[in-house]
């Protein structure tokens, strides 16, 4: 093929795609199907030359016009309130709602096992002296002792903040770490459960369980759940790894792995209040019934909000995953 010949004969056509890129929006009905029209020659004239001559400067220039032409052909959505709106009310608790099976379970095996290990560092004085010596267990669980001090220690403002981003990087790591065959998952819940159950046996064993939980519950239901939905999330698509189902190993931990993203911004807010509670309620003057009352209504509102409008929009067909028409083309897999 002669360049120049070719060049000299499409010219005409690109220099006028070019005129109507410049025109945007104001086309008409007939200038927006000459657009296409010249929009798939070019594209056509590209792939032409790219295969036979490729000159550097007329397959820049080409490649340019089409990837214009091809933005103004398809369009580009942009994110919108009406975006965030959705997602809120739709997306996160519906992508809650369906893990249910994941996470529900992980939340009464986590809770039994933390339980379990308060227990036994309660009944077993030998525990609890490899943990601290007495002069130090003594100093934690007084009246006044650290337990109590720790929610007070900073101001109420940098010490929520510091709650939070400690407690989103936990469920962050359990949900982008669970495609590792679930293992990291069950090891940072593990530490999880190991530190709550360090602080139920040393305090129950001083006889202050009432003060442990008083201090714990306020903000640890909402905060825990939170932890728990990210878990079982994490084992959700590290499952996907072992088993993707009817679909493509690589389609199901797409379609996985972008809820799992969703959730992460989601269950973000949901420890930013947890951290509010916890900076603000927990070491509050409140009476002990006061801030557990304020820490059970933040947790049955989570759960109310996940079971009535997650379960609404589940049932609508709403997964979790971006919009279809966000979604990169998947082919058909047979049955």
């Amino acid at each position: 093929m002669d360049l120049d010949v070719f060049v000299t004969a499409h010219r005409a056509e690109w220099d006028r795609l070019n005129h109507l890129l410049h025109r945007g929006r104001h086309l008409t009905g007939a200038e927006a199907d000459e657009l296409v029209a010249l929009y798939q020659r070019t594209a056509t004239h590209l792939s032409q030359i790219q295969s036979t001559t490729p000159d550097p400067l007329v397959t820049a220039r080409l490649t340019q016009l089409v990837a214009r032409a091809r933005a103004t052909v398809t369009g580009t959505r942009r994110a919108s309130w009406r975006d965030a709106v959705r997602f809120l009310t739709a997306g996160f608790p519906a992508a809650v709602y369906r893990s249910r099976h994941w996470w529900v379970p992980t939340a009464l095996i986590s809770t039994a096992l933390a339980a379990l290990i308060g227990w036994w560092i309660a009944t077993h004085p030998e525990i609890q002296s490899s943990i601290a010596a007495p002069s130090e267990l003594r100093a934690m669980t007084r009246p006044g002792g650290e337990y109590e001090t720790y929610y007070s220690s900073h101001p109420a403002a940098s010490f929520a903040a510091q709650v939070w981003t400690n407690n989103a990087q936990a469920a962050t790591m359990c949900l982008v770490l669970g495609a590792f065959v679930c293992l990291p998952v069950f090891w940072i819940l593990f530490l999880n459960m190991l530190n709550l159950g360090v602080g139920i046996g040393l305090m129950s064993s001083a006889g202050r369980l009432d003060t442990f939980l008083g201090l714990v519950l306020p903000h640890g239901l909402l905060e825990l759940t939170a932890v728990f939905v990210a878990a079982g999330t994490g084992l959700r698509l590290g499952w996907t790894v072992i088993d993707p189902g009817p679909l493509s190993r690589r389609t199901a931990l797409a379609q996985q792995g972008r809820a799992a993203l969703g959730m992460a911004i989601g269950l973000a807010l949901v420890l930013f209040v947890s951290g509010v509670l916890e900076g603000f309620v927990t070491p509050s003057g409140l009476p002990t019934w006061g801030r557990i009352t304020i820490g059970i209504a933040a947790e049955l509102a989570f759960l109310t909000y996940v079971y009535v409008l997650g379960g609404r929009a589940a049932r609508a067909g709403d997964t979790g995953d971006v919009e279809e028409a966000d979604r990169s083309a998947e082919l058909p897999i047979a049955a």
